[in-house]
């Protein structure tokens, strides 16, 4: 593994010439930090306008044959504006060109959002005084649309050995065609991991506008404690509960590599942030690592005498899920009963329809669908090695006078997910949180 860093600067970090400044001071402020993923200029304020939703709305005006010139060159404004200020001998004008043509012979949404980072990073290499190396013809995807990452490693790294320093656009690669094709939203995250991996990086620094991951969910809890340390199981846990942070598909291509990733604030360098690694003997400061949860769900009951007893009872009700395009989120059970739950929107559609086959199936002695719940993850690697955990979150939801409706813990004891009312979810968290937490400070 190399001792060299791959990092990554979000929309925020590179929204206007005084954001490239701190960006510049801290990718200089380290010789090891040698490829740059950037994204495309985010909001300068809240009522700012992101890059990439200008091109999206732009692009929308050229592929019904409207005028979209005014709305181009707003585009060509934000650029011209960051140019100017950082005093750079730059012109994107040939690149305009370019791109005003393409959009007008309709080369698709995905190259329209994609030049958000293509013409970001010019700027930023032009800045840095770094190479130069677009995505296109190194980030690949298959016929089917589906990344492909061992191809792209074979063609990215010899690519990057030729550099001593590069700046590459996060967001997009292609297809076998040669046209752009995008990962989802936050798909830069997605590009560093993949840079770092190719390069073999000894870290993949993620710099954004927060020092890092909170405990929970700062608009429930006031000032939550941050995570120094988290492991890849547990981001992941968090992340499906509906933690965000970053990209949810950028650990796998660090992950079998054994790199850690690093999320950092631009605007507060001098912060740790938090650590993503493999495992972690490093003793945490509580015994969980983060709180997360989901609302609009809804649980489908099914109670039967001897259900234990019956085969393929479970089988045959995950059928009836599957029959009708329904995915499960938890499905805790009993000797006599079972629950599954599922999203309230998806169910409601297809609801009478996934009882019935239920029924027809299963021949339940009762069964029924309790909707407004939610359900609240409670996760740590610390959470293996104490006792009482469970008993400490009954006590605390007694206390608060909440109900829990619903108790489920995977085999790992990595996580225990808890089902609360929705009207019940921020009090729960709160509670949670203050047993484990703020109580222990």
């Amino acid at each position: 593994m190399s001792n060299f860093k791959v990092v990554k600067f979000g929309g925020s970090s590179l929204a206007d010439a005084k954001q490239f400044r701190k960006v510049a001071d801290i990718v200089l402020a380290d010789p090891n930090r040698r490829y740059v993923v950037a994204s495309a200029p985010g909001k300068r304020f809240s009522e700012d306008t992101k890059i990439t939703d200008m091109l999206y709305a732009c692009y929308a005006k050229a592929a019904q044959g409207e005028d979209f010139s005014a709305d181009f060159s707003a585009i060509e404004e934000r650029y011209n504006g960051i140019i100017s200020e950082l005093g750079l001998d730059l012109s994107l004008e040939k690149e305009f060109v370019n791109i005003k043509d393409a959009f007008a012979h309709r080369a698709g949404r995905d190259y329209a959002a994609s030049r958000g980072e293509y013409l970001n990073s010019i700027i930023l290499a032009a800045y840095l005084k770094f190479d130069f190396i677009d995505p296109a013809g190194y980030i690949k995807f298959g016929e089917n649309g589906v990344f492909d990452l061992e191809k792209t490693i074979s063609l990215l790294r010899p690519r990057l050995e030729k550099s001593e320093h590069a700046v590459i656009p996060g967001f997009y690669g292609s297809m076998p065609n040669d046209t752009i094709r995008t990962f989802s939203r936050g798909g830069s995250d997605v590009t560093g991991s993949i840079v770092a991996r190719a390069a073999n990086a000894e870290i993949y620094e993620n710099w954004t506008d927060v020092s890092g991951f909170l405990i929970c969910d700062p608009r429930i809890v006031d000032n939550p404690e941050p995570i120094t340390t988290i492991t890849y199981r547990e981001l992941r846990e968090l992340a499906y509960m509906g933690a965000t942070v970053l990209h949810e598909d950028a650990i796998f291509p660090v992950r079998t590599a054994g790199i850690p990733i690093n999320i950092r604030n631009t605007n507060r360098p001098e912060d740790r942030g938090t650590m993503i690694v493999a495992e972690s003997n490093e003793a945490s400061s509580y015994v969980i690592t983060g709180i997360a949860g989901k609302k609009g769900l809804s649980a489908i009951n099914i109670e039967k005498d001897m259900m234990n007893s019956e085969l393929g009872f479970g089988r045959n009700v995950l059928r009836a899920l599957e029959k009708n395009g329904l995915n499960f989120e938890h499905m805790p059970s009993g000797i006599d009963t079972m629950s599954v739950i599922v999203s309230t929107d998806a169910l409601k559609p297809v609801q009478q329809s996934v009882l019935d086959e239920i029924k027809f199936r299963v021949k339940p002695d009762h069964l029924e669908v309790e909707d407004d719940l939610a359900l609240i993850a409670v996760v740590g690697r610390g959470m293996r090695k104490a006792r009482g955990t469970a008993g400490r979150i009954f006590s605390a939801l007694a206390h608060a006078k909440i109900n829990v409706k619903m108790i489920d813990q995977g085999s790992s004891e990595l996580n225990i997910i808890i089902g609360v009312a929705t009207e019940d979810f921020e009090a729960a968290v709160k509670a949670i949180y203050d047993i484990f937490v703020a109580t222990q400070q």
